[in-house]
């Protein structure tokens, strides 16, 4: 692909896209409140496929539990939302991390991202949204590397450029997945976790004031996020992050309202010790700010009004 377009496939659209989000929906809060500002914004971000991903922690004693607990989350949400209508668009992913850098982990998931994204082009891209461990995503890369050149990933993890090391859960779940997105040439937005949109948190007190009673969706991911954080931080003052809300609005982001991002040459991945930096490698959009206050009132209008 040429520089030129894929600094043309690195804006962001201000017009209707198909869309797709790949998400360990169980793992933690955030991805509840992501999904819902999703499906709350189909007008502009034409959601054409849900992806469950793998991920290992105290939740899930291997990779295929969590995304199969995720998987279940996820038709839960839109149930809640009354958006049965996506419940036959939601496909299992990969049910380990990969191996190397060269063999997919073949899923249904990442089967469908490469036969919708093969249906796109470079004039009207598939959007991928990226919520977890790439695993996914870099499967359907290495299954047909020509997909890089009909969609655009928005992916949320890593941590910012100035950060001294790499400890963050979406890279380092899947260092080799990472890996292959920063180098395959796809257009990517990354959106760092540490430095950058850790600033986007919300706070006990938000969460009952704006959510509790105003529709199921609303009262089940407030209570959930209320709930999750207490079992570690009962008795003290709070404030969650809500990461993944940030991916889905970097393509709402008309005239830079939800956050600022640059173009800058695509790192190379270094696993926990960082980025190596060199010449020569493609143009990526990386995210630098986020507006947390313009975003979170959003986003708390959006899901409210669900």
């Amino acid at each position: 692909m040429e520089e030129t377009q894929r600094i043309r496939m690195l804006q962001c659209p201000g017009h209707p896209v198909d869309v797709v989000i790949d998400t360990d929906t169980y793992n933690e809060v955030d991805d509840q409140f992501a999904l819902a500002y999703l499906l709350g914004n189909t007008d502009r971000l034409r959601l054409q496929a849900i992806y469950a991903a793998p991920f290992l922690n105290e939740k899930a004693d291997s990779p295929k539990e969590g995304m199969e607990k995720s998987y279940q989350e996820i038709l839960k949400l839109l149930d809640l939302a009354g958006a049965s209508q996506y419940r036959d668009r939601v496909f299992k992913g990969a049910e380990h991390f990969l191996k190397d850098a060269v063999s997919p982990a073949v899923s249904e998931a990442s089967e469908d991202l490469v036969c919708r994204a093969m249906a796109h082009s470079a004039e009207d891209p598939l959007y991928v949204i990226g919520i977890a461990a790439a695993t996914n995503i870099a499967s359907a890369i290495l299954k047909r590397p020509e997909i890089a050149e009909r969609m655009v990933v928005v992916w949320l993890g890593g941590s910012a450029f100035h950060c001294e090391e790499m400890e963050e859960f979406n890279l380092i779940e899947d260092v080799a997945a990472a890996r292959i997105l920063f180098n395959s040439g796809v257009p990517l937005v990354q959106l760092p976790c540490w430095g950058v949109v850790e600033r986007f948190s919300i706070s006990r007190p938000e969460l009952e004031k704006y959510f509790t009673g105003k529709n199921p969706l609303a009262e089940y991911v407030a209570g959930y996020a209320i709930q999750d954080v207490e079992e570690w931080a009962a008795g003290l003052a709070w404030a969650k992050v809500i990461w993944d809300v940030t991916a889905v609005a970097w393509l709402l982001n008309d005239d830079q309202r939800f956050m600022n991002d640059r173009l800058v040459p695509c790192p190379e991945i270094a696993g926990a010790s960082g980025y190596v930096f060199s010449e020569g490698r493609h143009t990526m959009r990386y995210v630098y700010r986020i507006e947390r206050d313009a975003l979170m009132t959003d986003m708390i209008q959006t899901i409210c009004q669900l």
